[in-house]
């Protein structure tokens, strides 16, 4: 079988990538860009543009293939509200959109493809399991909600997909919004809240995600979706406060009322200034907590990491990349 991964050189996929190699099995990354990273040598790269439906074509999917959509645009570089449409939309949906159309062309019927837990939106229940409501608060959730409303379209033509909802993804190569935060600690500077902290903040291992697309190929491509998240997440308080003390910071943490900051948040993103996305600060004290039990009983899935040490190491090496002693090869931009 060849295992066909769109979005191969991105942050998940290149996790990916070595853990199907070392089950044996054929392996093409078809991304926009190739890095030379030691585990592609016994894969295939094909440079794809997954927003060209001629050139997804051109990847030459077969009958028999596993296919993974693994290619997004993501939260972070922030975008100002006038492109969000236009940034999103082409390689979140359209490009869903051409990957499936070329596998039926093709006659492949297998495909495993990550959206996110932003599709929730608020939290009405918790902790959320994947029949929680949908109704997301921006054009990122939107874009992928819509390819879960796509994927259930081609289900019903006969199509196994699988799709799998994370939490914030964290691990070497990508660090996001939380630079920010680190430039805060290293500075000794307050670390604001929104909200009292009280609330968990949970996060789901680069590694565990790539584990789990493994695993829905070797449980047939169920026709479910999953949430990925970590066990036991701690309350916002706890985590900052941890990776405080071991920074050696002296750093306060600073508890702010959630309503006056979202609304001056708010004003910030309508004056076209956004220092995080409505996406991100609408929920940032509310009890977004994924229940990850599905995934465990139906793929034999579970999680191996802890946020408190997922943040740690992130800390470490956002260190080592500041000093000079991280490759660039080993940084992923935010896709």
């Amino acid at each position: 079988m060849k295992h066909v991964i769109f979005g191969g050189d991105g942050f998940v996929g290149r996790h990916l990538v070595p853990l199907l190699l070392a089950d044996g099995e054929e392996v093409i990354v078809a991304d926009i860009v190739r890095s030379e990273l030691p585990h592609y040598r016994p894969a295939r790269f094909v440079q794809c543009d997954v927003t060209d439906p001629a050139s997804v074509a051109a990847v030459g999917i077969g009958p028999d293939d596993m296919v993974y959509n693994l290619s997004a645009k993501m939260l972070s570089p922030i975008q100002v509200r006038a492109k969000r449409h236009d940034f999103f939309w082409p390689v979140n949906f359209r490009g869903t959109e051409n990957i499936i159309q070329a596998m039926d062309k093709a006659g492949a019927g297998k495909l495993v493809h990550y959206t996110t837990d932003m599709i929730y939106g608020h939290t009405y229940a918790w902790p959320q399991t994947e029949d929680h409501p949908a109704a997301p608060l921006g054009e990122y959730g939107l874009s992928k909600l819509k390819t879960e409303e796509l994927a259930a379209q081609w289900r019903e033509r006969g199509m196994s997909i699988s799709l799998f909802r994370p939490r914030l993804i964290i691990g070497p190569g990508r660090l996001g919004i939380l630079a920010k935060l680190f430039k805060l600690i290293d500075w000794n500077l307050p670390v604001p809240m929104i909200g009292s902290g009280r609330n968990p903040y949970q996060f789901i291992s680069v590694f565990d995600c790539a584990e789990a697309a493994r695993l829905a190929w070797k449980a047939g491509v169920p026709n479910q979706a999953y949430n990925l998240g970590s066990l036991n997440p701690p309350p916002v308080r706890k985590l900052l406060g941890d990776l405080v003390r071991h920074a050696g910071s002296k750093s306060v943490l600073l508890p702010t009322p959630a309503w006056a900051v979202k609304r001056t948040l708010d004003l910030l993103d309508l004056l076209n200034m956004p220092i995080m996305d409505p996406e991100q600060y609408l929920i940032a004290d509310e009890m977004c907590v994924l229940d990850v039990s599905k995934a465990e009983r139906e793929l034999g899935w579970a999680p191996r990491y802890r946020d408190e040490d997922m943040l740690i190491a992130a800390y470490s090496e956002y260190r080592a990349v500041r000093d000079g002693r991280a490759s660039s090869e080993s940084r992923v931009a935010a896709e």
